[in-house]
């Protein structure tokens, strides 16, 4: 489109356009104005015709150019879109169908009656399908009956020659199929791209609810509407909280303190999608995770030990989140959880299980720059990863328990050692 017609269409669109209009609405007038504003010389051209030859019909478009004219102008006042529709509706319906009868009947009348299907027409595309079946049947009884009136009755004198009728008639199929086809067009497009706004928007949608829930659980939730729960036989859970992290968000401002956990949960964000693991949530400045959940894994604990270490690496680093200057305690622990989803506003996935309580504990009992695990993460991780026993300590809550700090992986797995350590000795 040239930049002359771009103009002329968003000066269209201004006519009875309000600020409060949403995107559908702004659509729809400017498009009802447009098709308003085409037939406005269709209908001056068409009085202009009959009258030339003497034909007192031609007065009837003219009383129509008026009509629409005038709607047109009351509309860019009062912006009612509703009544300006149905003015359109009915001057369109009655002018060019009841002008059938003084022109003689169907084929006298050059098919100018095709016209009135302009007003179903607009009522399918402004408002609803049975409002348009309503004007459809209107429109089938003022044509089919102003035709046959004028069968009867006859044309009025003088009448215009054939030749006329004939040109009359491909016009009429022509220009008012091309005005039919443009609001269809211009229908068609508005609604392929609101179409693609809303594919758009629930791509946003779907991209936040992932961000929110596992991929598993948030296609369950979408399908299902009982409550999701799971109940996991092994699994294990992370906890990781920043060392006095308090004292420091009380000397730093608050956006300051926002951009320091964003920055690092947001590292381990990227650790968690990298090793395969399930964030589960933060808070305040502890970092929850899990391996094994939803999707059940052999190597759950390997996963979540070696997620630790990197964290670990990652605050003493200084090319990714050391610069920050935090310290890391960490707590993990294996064992049977229960998972699902709480909540009907701002829903969340969730663990339960006294193993998730112990892994919490560990954290809170734990040493600062240090991972601590328990005798069960402990077993599943021995033969990958060097552990260091802590000794017995006094959980709150559970009373003493064994404990180990994860200090690395292995070079080559323990048993393989093991193997050439016996075969040496051979």
């Amino acid at each position: 489109m040239s930049i002359w017609g771009n103009r002329v269409q968003a000066r269209l669109a201004r006519i009875g356009a309000d600020p409060q209009d949403d995107d559908d609405t702004r659509a729809d007038k400017a498009l009802l104005v447009l098709i308003s504003v085409l037939i406005l010389p269709v209908s001056l051209l068409w009085s202009a015709l009959y009258l030339a030859f003497g034909s007192p019909v031609g007065w009837v478009p003219l009383v129509y150019f008026a009509i629409l004219l005038a709607s047109i102008v009351v509309f860019s006042r009062t912006g009612d879109f509703g009544t300006f529709l149905r003015v359109g509706q009915v001057a369109i319906l009655f002018a060019p169908t009841l002008s059938m009868i003084p022109l003689g009947g169907f084929v006298d009348s050059g098919g100018v009656g095709l016209w009135g299907i302009l007003a179903p027409l607009g009522a399918l595309v402004f408002s609803d399908v049975r409002n348009a079946a309503r004007w459809y049947a209107a429109y089938l009884v003022v044509f089919l009956g102003s035709g046959l009136a004028g069968e009867i009755v006859g044309g009025v004198s003088p009448a215009v020659p054939e030749w006329f009728t004939t040109t009359m008639l491909g016009l009429n199929v022509a220009v008012g199929g091309t005005i039919v086809f443009t609001l269809l067009a211009v229908f068609a497009r508005q609604r392929r791209d609101a179409l693609a706004a809303l594919r758009e928007e629930q791509a946003r949608a779907e991209s936040l609810l992932l961000n929110i829930l596992p991929r598993s659980i948030a296609d369950r939730l979408k399908a299902e509407t009982r409550t999701i729960a799971d109940q996991f036989s092994s699994a294990s859970i992370l906890f990781a909280d920043v060392v006095d992290f308090t004292p420091l968000a009380e000397r730093l401002p608050a956006a300051e303190v926002v951009e320091v956990l964003d920055h690092l949960f947001s590292h381990f964000d990227e650790l968690a999608e990298r090793h395969g693991l399930e964030k589960i949530k933060t808070i305040g400045d502890c970092y929850m995770v899990a391996a094994g959940v939803p999707s059940p894994r052999p190597d759950h604990a390997q996963a979540l030990a070696s997620m630790a270490l990197d964290m670990q690496a990652a605050v003493r680093s200084v090319d990714e989140v050391g610069h920050l200057g935090l310290e890391l305690r960490i707590g993990i622990n294996s064992g049977p959880v229960v998972a699902g989803v709480i909540g009907r506003k701002r829903f969340l996935y969730d663990l339960w299980g006294d193993a998730v309580n112990t892994a919490s504990r560990m954290e809170s009992h734990g040493t600062s720059g240090r991972i601590q695990i328990t005798r069960a993460t402990k077993e599943l991780l021995e033969d990958d990863f060097i552990c260091e026993p802590r000794g017995t300590i006094a959980l709150k809550g559970k009373g003493e328990m064994e404990a180990w700090y994860l200090v690395g992986r292995r070079v080559e797995p323990r048993a393989d050692a093991e193997l050439q350590a016996t075969s040496t000795r051979s």
